[in-house]
């Protein structure tokens, strides 16, 4: 690319509706007039960001748009004294890649409140390897310990086990000392979801009761929902007394069916899972987590590496909800 041209991912709608991707020379001067210029060394590709790649409005408003929720690089110019030109940061959230241009691109410019200096014990990749989908699950674990979970309670379950959040909830309980249990529609996945930290993987029917009971009798201690509908009105039917569960899916369906006896006869307690205005604070504090107690030994084993221009079949892959962890992509140095 040129000295005041480069490289992105381009979601282009026509007249008559139509989506279509292509891989264009953007201008720096196109990029919004924000604080901090960065490099994208890396990126990773998100649900959301399936969805705005495909044309959906409820996530990104108007085209052309370049998607990409998550972002870590090196910067090239600051107009803030809280950043200077080489430091490693990294960019997860806020309106990145949703109606502001993304990270599926060499170069983004953001203002200086959603940028996080890399933590310690990270390196870049894999701060993308961990991610808004990482970030989201430690979000998840952050909030059941706040309402006192605890490894001794007994097991915490996860719905969705084989996905990006999923994945990485399974892994980061493990690594805080939590039994996990481990749901997934998805085939030939229990030796994977094993090797990251499931105690016992269980088909995706057994957190789909479909009877009309207002509870079960109580399965798990816990639990982190990725799913949403039926699934998390079962988490929460089948959760022991004081137990909590934190909802942060609608694949499924983004409707809840139940009734309030969860929550007025066993103290469940539904918590929700916004990383997107999580706040900067608390954000950076379970990074710290993210990049030191529930740091994941083995990261690579949760990752699919690719290329800028070879998106396309993962971005059907994870609509269609086939796809196996995180897939990271490589922008270049």
């Amino acid at each position: 690319m040129g000295i005041n041209t480069f490289k992105a991912l381009r979601v282009n709608e026509d007249k008559s509706g139509k989506f279509t991707r292509n891989i264009i020379e953007r201008k720096f001067v196109d990029l919004p007039d924000n604080d901090v210029l960065i490099k994208v060394h890396y990126t990773a590709l998100n649900y959301k960001d399936a969805l705005s790649a495909v044309g959906n409005k409820g996530v990104t408003r108007n085209y052309p748009h370049t998607p990409g929720i998550d972002a870590a690089g090196t910067v090239v110019e600051s107009k803030t004294p809280q950043f200077k030109v080489g430091d490693k940061v990294i960019v997860t959230s806020y309106d990145l890649g949703m109606n502001t241009d993304g990270a599926f691109a060499e170069y983004i410019r953001v203002p200086q409140a959603w940028v996080v200096p890399l933590p310690n014990g990270l390196n870049l990749k894999e701060c993308m390897i961990i991610g808004t989908a990482g970030l989201t699950a430690g979000i998840g674990l952050y909030k059941l310990e706040m309402m006192g979970q605890n490894p001794e309670q007994g097991p915490i379950i996860v719905s969705g086990a084989s996905g990006g959040v999923g994945s990485m909830a399974v892994g980061i309980l493990a690594k805080a000392g939590y039994q996990v249990i481990a749901s997934t529609g998805k085939e030939n996945v229990e030796k994977f979801l094993k090797n990251i930290g499931a105690s016992e993987v269980v088909d995706r029917e057994f957190v789909n009761d479909d009877s009309s009971r207002p509870l079960m009798k109580p399965k798990w201690a816990g639990g982190i929902d990725t799913v949403g509908g039926n699934t998390l009105s079962t988490l929460l039917k089948g959760c022991q007394p004081g137990g909590s569960v934190a909802s942060c899916g609608l694949v499924g369906s983004p409707n809840l069916s139940t009734t309030v006896f969860p929550f007025i006869i066993n103290g469940i307690n539904l918590l929700g899972l916004d990383s997107a205005n999580f706040p900067m604070k608390e954000r950076q504090q379970v990074w710290n987590r993210l990049a030191g107690v529930w740091k994941l030994s083995d990261l690579d084993s949760v990752t699919t590496m690719s290329k800028l221009e070879e998106l396309d079949p993962y971005i059907d892959q994870i609509l269609r909800g086939k796809l196996k962890g995180r897939v990271v992509v490589e922008m270049g140095a």
